[in-house]
């Protein structure tokens, strides 16, 4: 554990009403003292100080700003460490100028994600906590925001620690067969531990089950617009979007590339993507655009499917083959459909008008059920990252070989690499080759 002190803006740059600087480490309170020229205040307690550029004792030194001071004593803090907080006021000058002072003092400049590095290291977050935290930060949409803080606050780390204890009370039974056979230990422990391992790993798999909900919910639902060239795809999404993202042309072809803007359905983010329209064509350029399209119709979680109003009933049946149970049909152009009940084999299509806005409520309520459905997690925490899916999975897949290990100790080393692969997920053992990954994802200041 580092013994340095250091300090960070915690707050965005620029001009603000009020500026947060943070700092950590044994020298917190010392330089609080200097800067103020006054003790230190009651730990936790808001108070006013004005800030100077030096000590007390300095008869060149500059008042820098009246400001709110917080001082937090280890271990209560954050980040179990000394900690102070300073309130300043966020113009740029007095920013730089407390900056100066700080590092005048001897402090450094964190790094991102130090701060919380040192929670992790003094026990006051565990990994999963971490991600959780980084994911609030970054939470765009109110359903993300709820996820990120059940997270935060230590759900999903509960569940792994209550399996992970159930296996090491396990581990602790097999321990004791292998090092004390010839002892009066009950003739159905090897039949406990296995009903255990089996409830466990039912638990698991149901985990793993997920159709990948939290994972969706970080980085949002996929949605690619497919089409022939100028059926509307782009006005239709820049209706959802209310705004011009993309360009609209009456020329065929205008759409080389994907364009995607997000969107917050309801709380759900939802990426959607205006992709080049689906056809033969000598153009090099469009070739490559139309074949991004179907690679991003192939990985889209939805695709919608648009046909042209104008035009109908004709429509190109090599498109119409790409619906299946994971596509919204739309028929825009609807101002020019007599027709009162479209459909394309039996399947409905969604009547809209990009130009007019007619059926876009329609449109948007179908895209939000879709999504709620998609991403919606339940009672349980869901997971959120890959690395927790792939430690989940390989402690799951020891459970099912000391399920049928032929001898005890077999057993107890399977059920020691599911301990490990669960504390990997909130740190309770080394994981040092996670850890620089997980931190690089906060700003500085955090």
């Amino acid at each position: 554990m580092s013994a340095d002190t250091i300090f960070a803006l915690a707050t965005p740059a620029g001009r603000s009403g009020v500026a947060v600087f943070r700092l950590s480490g044994p020298r917190s309170g010392e330089v609080l003292e200097t800067l103020t020229g006054r003790p230190l205040p009651r730990p936790r307690e808001a108070i006013r100080r004005r800030l100077f550029s030096s000590a007390a004792t300095d008869e060149h030194r500059i008042l820098l700003d009246d400001a709110l001071v917080i001082y937090f004593r280890a271990p209560a803090s954050f980040t179990g460490e000394d900690v102070v907080e300073l309130h300043v006021h966020g113009g740029p000058a007095i920013i730089a100028a407390i900056g100066k002072a700080l590092s005048a003092a001897g402090l450094r400049l964190a790094e991102a994600g130090e701060f919380t590095r040192r929670a992790f290291d003094h026990g006051k977050l565990d990994l999963l906590e971490i991600e959780g935290l980084a994911d609030l930060i970054a939470a765009e949409t109110e359903a993300q925001r709820r996820q990120a803080l059940r997270q935060a606050e230590g759900e999903l780390s509960a569940l792994y620690e209550s399996w992970r204890g159930a296996l090491i009370s396990a581990l602790a039974r097999m321990e004791a067969a292998i090092d004390f056979p010839d002892e009066d230990l009950p003739v159905d422990l090897i039949a406990l531990v296995d009903e255990t391992l089996r409830v466990l790993a039912r638990e698991i798999e149901t985990h793993l089950a997920d159709d990948h909900r939290g994972e969706m919910l970080r980085e949002g639902y996929s949605v690619a617009i497919i089409g022939a060239p100028n059926v509307g795809k782009s006005s239709l999404l820049n209706r959802l979007a209310g705004r011009e993202a993309a360009i609209v042309s009456a020329r065929a072809g205008t759409t080389r590339d994907v364009i995607e803007v997000k969107l917050d359905l309801a709380g759900y983010p939802v990426l959607v993507a205006d992709t080049a329209g689906l056809r033969e064509s000598p153009d090099e350029i469009e070739q490559e655009g139309v074949a991004r399209a179907l690679k991003r119709a192939e990985f889209a979680d939805l695709k919608l499917i648009v046909f042209d109003g104008a035009v109908w009933p004709d429509f190109d049946p090599a498109i119409a083959e790409r619906i299946d149970e994971a596509a919204i049909v739309v028929l825009n152009k609807a101002e020019f459909v007599a027709d009162p009940d479209p459909a394309i084999a039996g399947r409905p299509l969604l009547k809209v008008s990009a130009k007019t806005g007619l059926g876009l409520d329609a449109l948007v309520a179908a895209l939000t059920g879709r999504a709620a459905a998609a991403l919606n997690p339940g009672a349980q925490p869901a997971l959120t990252r890959l690395r927790h899916r792939a430690a989940l999975e390989r402690c799951l897949g020891a459970l099912n070989r000391g399920r049928t290990a032929p001898v005890v100790e077999l057993k107890a080393e399977d059920l020691r690499l599911a301990v490990q692969a669960l504390g990997r997920i909130t740190g309770r053992v080394e994981v040092d080759d996670v850890l620089d990954l997980i931190f690089r994802e906060f700003c500085i200041g955090k």
